[in-house]
């Protein structure tokens, strides 16, 4: 009986949407035990990532380009962490918002659980391969993004 090894495969729509949807149930596992939702810890993220408070329509733009849903949908998030004490307006500038004390240390426990599990997908994958991988994933978005553009 002849056997042959399995191919690996090439990088295309599919297996980058199995990576994808895998690493994302992860997330949802983690982020049930929260009681937050997909899009409320993208939103969180893009506030972590500014050194202090966010413009509401800058949160906005940058949670739609990321998540590709409405503004409609991305205002709804941002209210339901209003909502929840998790972000606040700025007393004196009610367009910017940041974090409340819950809302920082509920993003930094959510990193924290899902760095150790992100360490251990990623354990022995060398350097290089991870450097490669994310280039031809960030010339993929970068595509995909200007083909949203066009339409």
């Amino acid at each position: 009986m002849t056997t042959t090894a399995p191919t690996t495969p090439t990088v295309n729509g599919r297996v980058i949407a199995l990576a994808h949807y895998a690493a994302r149930a992860v997330l949802e596992r983690v982020l049930t035990r929260t009681g937050n939702t997909f899009h409320q810890s993208v939103t969180l993220r893009v506030v972590a990532a500014e050194d202090g408070p966010v413009e509401r329509d800058k949160l906005v733009a940058d949670v739609m380009g990321s998540l590709k849903i409405d503004e409609s949908a991305v205002r709804t998030t941002i209210d339901e962490l209003v909502a929840a004490k998790l972000v606040e307006e700025v007393p004196s500038d009610g367009s910017r918002l940041h974090f409340t004390a819950a809302g920082r240390e509920l993003y930094e426990r959510i990193t924290a659980e899902t760095s150790e599990i992100s360490a251990r997908i990623y354990a022995d994958i060398p350097a290089e391969d991870l450097a490669t991988a994310g280039r031809v994933l960030t010339l993929v978005t970068e595509r995909a993004n200007a083909e949203l553009a066009r339409a």
